[in-house]
């Protein structure tokens, strides 16, 4: 059995983990990145906006002019940090800390966004768990409902609440996961739910086409974020992004791109597709 090739110093972090304390921290700020006003004074509300993916498209969003509204769990550090880099872009950002398993607090969480920013133009439901187990019969009951609760019972919680506020051109952005097409034998469950998001961004873009609300996925692979940190032992995090054809894990800063093409009026002929940013894996979907 070959040795794993080791591409970041072995570390561990309690869920749900910080970014500040990963290392090396994630690349979330592209400095070749130059906005070009795709989003010029939209609004976006990003869940798991405080670090990883969520942060890197905060910021690419205030590059092309967009305000965000930052909703996270409790990681405050980190949403703070977000919420300066995004100001540094010269666009303004609020964070909204909470759990979105809740209806009440996603209602609340879309609410306070048009209060603030007086209105929504894209909603990015980005916000995931995940918790590794070797058996299904190691899956607790609470372990199922509380991923299902909040990778995808979140999305429509917080899509129902948007939808009065969205109007002709606005853009929902779902983030699944290469795991939905090829499978992860240690993520049952995780798996299963970013199966559903693919199927629920096929038929809510249909739901929605009618009012010219376009809604697509963007599918990460291995991408170096704070989740990874808190869900797998420190000898998987040193291997993390070797099995990929590329053979590394990619950073935030990678993914971002693909959440701004698809908020924008460059994919005004998409919707209900997925892209796949993901090392070069094949994935046929």
């Amino acid at each position: 059995m070959p040795k794993e090739k080791k591409l970041q110093p072995p570390q561990q972090q309690q869920p749900p983990g910080v970014e500040a304390q990963m290392e090396p921290k994630p690349k979330a700020d592209d400095a070749q990145y130059r906005g070009s006003g795709k989003l010029k004074d939209k609004v976006a509300l990003i869940t798991g906006g405080d670090s990883g993916i969520g942060r890197a498209v905060a910021i690419a969003f205030a590059k092309e002019g967009a305000d965000v509204a930052l909703v996270y769990l409790k990681e405050h550090q980190d949403a703070k940090e977000t919420q300066d880099l995004v100001k540094n872009q010269g666009r303004r950002a609020i964070p909204i800390a909470g759990d979105i398993t809740d209806e009440a607090f996603c209602q609340q969480a879309i609410q306070q966004t048009v209060d603030e920013f007086g209105k929504l133009d894209i909603l990015i439901n980005n916000a995931a768990e995940q918790h590794p187990q070797e058996n299904i019969e190691d899956i607790s009951q609470e372990q199922l409902e509380r991923t299902f609760r909040t990778n995808i019972f979140s999305m429509f919680y917080l899509t129902k609440a948007a939808v009065k506020h969205l109007r002709p051109g606005s853009a929902i952005i779902n983030t699944t996961s290469v795991t939905a097409y090829k499978g992860n034998k240690q993520l049952l469950d995780y798996s299963s739910t970013k199966g559903a998001i693919v199927a629920f961004t096929r038929s809510l873009s249909q739901n929605l086409v009618g009012k010219g609300i376009r809604v697509n996925a963007v599918a990460p692979g291995p991408i170096w974020t704070p989740l990874i940190t808190s869900t797998f032992p420190a000898e998987k995090v040193e291997s993390f992004g070797a099995d990929v054809p590329m053979q590394r894990a990619g950073q935030p800063e990678e993914v971002a791109p693909s959440y701004v093409f698809l908020a924008s009026d460059d994919s005004s002929y998409m919707s209900g597709q997925v892209l796949h940013p993901n090392g070069g894996e094949i994935v046929n979907g």
